[in-house]
C-alpha cells in the first residue's frame, strides 16, 4: 500500500502570505497618504523645524547662564529632537531599507549599520564645525556650503552603492542562468559551483555573507553619515557664538542618539519583515528558482538607489543662509 500526500490547495498556501499583503496595502496606503499630503507636510516641518531651533537656541542660552540645571534638559531636548528628525524624509531611510529589504543580513550587523551611520553624522558636523569656524577660520557662509558639498558627496556615493549592487547583482544573475556544462560522466554527480543541479552548494545567505559585502556596508555607511544633521550644524554654530561649544557638541551627540534609535526601530522592521517573506518562500519554489528571484530584487534595490541618487543630486541647491527642514 502506498501513501500519496495530498497537496496544500492554492488558497491555504495564499493565506500564508497575509503578513507580506498586509504590509503591501499599508506600505501602498502610507506612499498615496505622502504623495497627497506632501506640501503640508513640507510647510509643517519647516515650521516646526523654526520652533524647535528657537527652543534650542533658548536653552543653549541657559546653559551659558547655569550649566548645571540646563545643561540635561538641553541633552534630553537634542535626544528627542534626534529622534523626531529622523521620522521625516531623508536619503539615509532609502539607503538602508532598500539595502535590508533586497539583501540578506544578519540583525545585529543591520544595527551596527544604523548605530555607525548615525555616530558618524554627528562627527561629521563637530569635525566641520571646528575645521571651518577654527581652523580655517572662515565665516559661516562657508560653513553652510561645506556641509552642502558634503550632502552632494553623499548622494554620490548612494549612487556608487547603486552601482555596485546592480554589478554584482548581474553578475550573479549571469552564474546563475548559465547553462550547465557537463565535461564527463561519473557514477555519482559531483557537486560544484556551475553544476545546474538546482541545488544550494553555498551557505543560507541569511547566515553567511558574500566576502566582499564590507565594500558595500562601508559605503553606506558613508554615503548616510556624511551628511551633517542640519540642527546639529545649528547647535555647534550658536554654541560657539555663546562660548559653550562643548555642550553643544555634547547636543550634536544627543541628536546622533536619537537618530540612530528611529532608524534601528525601522531597520529592524524591514529586517523582521524579510525575515518573514524567506520563510514563507522556503518551501514553494526550488532553490534555484529562489536565489533567481532574490537576486532580481536586489538588482532592484540598486536600480532605486541609483535613482534616488540621480533624483537627490539634481535637487539639491546651495543654502541660501537658512536652514533645510531635512
Amino acid at each position: 500500500m502506498s501513501v500519496i500526500p495530498q497537496p496544500r490547495s492554492r488558497a491555504r498556501r495564499w493565506l500564508a502570505l497575509w503578513p507580506l499583503v498586509l504590509f503591501a496595502l499599508l506600505a501602498l496606503a502610507g506612499t498615496i497618504w505622502l504623495w497627497q499630503a506632501w506640501p503640508q507636510v513640507m510647510l509643517k516641518s519647516t515650521i516646526w523645524q523654526r520652533e524647535v531651533n528657537q527652543q534650542l537656541s533658548g536653552l543653549l542660552k541657559a546653559v551659558a547662564a547655569n550649566s548645571g540645571q540646563a545643561g540635561g534638559v538641553l541633552l534630553l531636548f537634542s535626544f528627542i529632537y534626534g529622534v523626531l528628525h529622523a521620522l521625516g524624509p531623508g536619503h539615509g531611510k532609502v539607503v538602508i531599507t532598500t539595502w535590508l529589504a533586497t539583501h540578506p543580513s544578519r540583525l545585529k550587523s543591520s544595527i551596527g549599520l544604523t548605530l555607525a551611520a548615525s555616530l558618524l553624522q554627528g562627527v561629521v558636523a563637530i569635525v566641520l564645525v571646528i575645521v571651518v569656524l577654527t581652523v580655517l577660520r572662515l565665516p559661516a557662509r562657508q560653513l553652510h556650503l561645506s556641509s552642502f558639498w558634503l550632502e552632494k558627496g553623499s548622494y554620490a556615493l548612494v549612487g556608487v552603492l547603486g552601482l555596485l549592487l546592480c554589478w554584482r547583482a548581474l553578475k550573479k544573475l549571469r552564474g546563475l542562468l548559465r547553462r550547465p556544462k557537463f565535461t564527463a560522466f561519473t557514477p555519482h554527480h559531483v557537486h560544484h559551483a556551475d553544476c545546474g543541479c538546482g541545488h544550494q552548494h553555498l551557505p543560507d545567505p541569511q547566515q553567511l555573507q558574500e566576502s566582499d559585502d564590507w565594500r558595500a556596508r562601508l559605503v553606506i555607511i558613508l554615503s548616510m553619515g556624511m551628511r551633517p544633521c542640519s540642527g546639529a550644524i545649528m547647535v555647534l554654530l550658536f554654541s560657539k557664538v555663546v562660548g559653550v561649544f562643548n555642550w553643544g557638541m555634547a547636543s550634536a551627540l544627543a541628536m546622533a542618539a536619537g537618530t540612530s534609535l528611529t532608524i534601528t526601530s525601522l531597520a529592524l522592521l524591514v529586517h523582521s519583515f524579510r525575515t518573514l517573506a524567506v520563510r514563507l518562500s522556503a518551501v514553494k519554489a526550488p532553490v534555484l528558482w529562489r536565489q533567481v528571484g532574490w537576486t532580481t530584487l536586489a538588482l532592484a534595490g540598486g536600480a532605486i538607489l541609483f535613482v534616488a541618487a540621480v533624483v537627490m543630486w539634481l535637487s539639491a541647491v546651495k543654502p541660501g543662509g537658512g536652514l533645510r527642514p531635512f
